[in-house]
């Protein structure tokens, strides 16, 4: 299996320093406390061009739920633009309904506003109601991977849904473990998924 290390920035330095550590590939966020948001246009652009990794920015106009009105929806969408203009390679996003599932309208449209970039679904997915039917709507939406801790506060809790979605996905999409994954349990993780 060929495993690639993407690292939660939460500003331009920590991408400097993921870089310097060999990361394939970065998120960029503001406030991680809150989950992560959507940085600001300056730290998209000065990290563009200070790294020559793979860089992902997350499309998310607050914290708190992923149930997002129409104005958040139009925010994000100009917020895509923004990271296409800038050159980002790829986004993050997350959007679900009331019921908790995959809000596939509003997601189409970001995917298709995503155009050429690359689209990850970030951890919103840890909050469907049912991770199989939600990963099968992911699919056909065309994200290239989903960033979940298998629905458990950490992906080390999460381990035995992370193997069942690895298995469902097959070649389809990556599903990628994310939150509290650090030097002690990669490995573990890599290895029981």
């Amino acid at each position: 299996m060929d495993y690639k290390l993407e690292i939660c920035a939460n500003s331009v330095m920590s991408c400097v320093e993921a870089q310097k550590g060999g990361a394939y590939r970065v998120e960029l966020c503001a406030a991680i406390p809150e989950g992560g948001t959507t940085p600001s246009y300056g730290d998209i652009a000065v990290a563009r061009e200070l790294l020559h990794i793979k860089l992902n920015v997350i499309i998310r106009p607050r914290g708190g739920d992923f149930l997002y009105s129409g104005l958040e929806h139009k925010i994000m969408l100009k917020d895509i633009e923004m990271c296409r203009k800038l050159g980002v390679d790829g986004i993050v996003i997350g959007c679900l309904t009331e019921e908790g599932d995959v809000d596939m309208e509003r997601c189409r449209e970001l995917v298709e506003a995503a155009e050429k970039m690359d689209v990850t679904f970030h951890r919103a997915f840890d909050q469907c109601r049912d991770p199989f039917i939600s990963l099968e709507d992911i699919i056909s939406l065309g994200c290239s991977r989903i960033l979940t801790s298998g629905q458990q506060p950490k992906a080390e809790q999460g381990v035995d849904l992370l193997k069942k979605l690895v298995q469902q996905a097959g070649e389809r999409t990556i599903i990628m473990p994310g939150s509290g994954i650090n030097e002690n349990n990669i490995a573990k993780i890599a290895r029981e998924t």
